[in-house]
């Protein structure tokens, strides 16, 4: 089981977070983590990853330096 501590040094980021998606270009929304299945990956392990991450059981989540975070809001 993991679980994510609050921490000075670094910003967690959940999907559904303001700030999990970001602008480099100020036109695409890109998010800040995700998952990437290898295409040698047999494919009934894709469909039970698939499965986890619609039912919710598999999310991605990101980590910012708080300083990288801070430089960002400063930018807006």
């Amino acid at each position: 089981m993991f679980t994510t501590n609050s921490n000075p040094k670094y910003k967690t980021y959940h999907r559904d977070d303001p700030g999990f998606n970001f602008s480099p270009d100020n036109i695409m929304l890109v998010p800040r983590a995700g998952f990437e299945i290898d295409i040698n990956c047999p494919r009934e392990y894709k469909m039970i990853m698939v499965e986890c991450i619609n039912h919710g059981w598999l999310k991605p989540i990101a980590y910012q330096p708080v300083h990288e975070h801070f430089m960002e809001e400063l930018k807006k």
